[in-house]
């Protein structure tokens, strides 16, 4: 029996091969400059939500992190196991808004990373998605989040979110926005999309 269309993945399964590529060639010490000052020290347990080809987990896992890598599409997690086969990753099929195989791992990490993931759930979704993220973080633990401004591509499921409605739900789940960074550049050089990172600390 075929697997059931994940919310927030349509449009990507038919062109995951070039999307892999080009998700591969950018960097992570690029796209995480101005955010890199607030990582833990090794060893820190890490939750990369939405891992897609990997880069980012294989990238923290060789600082010496322990990184749970969380990714709903196939393809993208059999590329990623070829691409960065380590033993400081766990590479699990979930996603968002429930994330069921975490139920057990409240309090357990450090930092949370939901990179062009957020833009992908509906209102209703990041409501109910929020306080379960932020009940996995330790005190003191970070989220940091990415927010996409620009025109939806065809085919897409993504919605505009604002940085104000994000803080909002942050704040009701009991993290303190303590980073704002607007205007970011998109890492892929669309000149008609832009970021937002936003950093929330428990």
């Amino acid at each position: 029996m075929p697997k059931a269309l994940v919310s927030g993945t349509e449009g990507y399964a038919e062109i995951a091969e070039a999307s892999i590529n080009v998700y591969e060639q950018v960097a992570f010490s690029e796209l995480y400059k101005d955010l890199q000052h607030l990582f833990p020290a090794p060893a820190a347990r890490i939750l990369d939500i939405g891992s897609g080809t990997g880069r980012d987990a294989a990238a923290l896992a060789a600082m010496g992190h322990y990184v749970v890598a969380i990714e709903p599409m196939d393809c993208f997690r059999r590329s990623a196991r070829k691409l960065h086969p380590s033993p400081s990753i766990d590479w699990v099929d979930d996603s968002l808004p429930n994330l069921v195989s975490q139920r057990d791992n409240e309090n357990r990490f450090d930092l949370i990373l939901l990179q062009a993931v957020w833009m992908h759930l509906d209102e209703r979704q990041r409501e109910n998605a929020m306080p379960k993220i932020a009940a996995l973080m330790r005190l003191g633990g970070l989220l940091i989040l990415s927010l996409r401004h620009g025109p939806i591509p065809q085919g897409k499921r993504m919605f505009n979110v604002t940085a104000g409605e994000t803080i909002a739900l942050a704040r009701k789940a009991g993290l303190d926005d303590i980073l704002r960074l607007e205007n970011q550049a998109s890492a892929l050089n669309r000149s008609d999309v832009t970021w937002t990172r936003l950093t929330f600390r428990k």
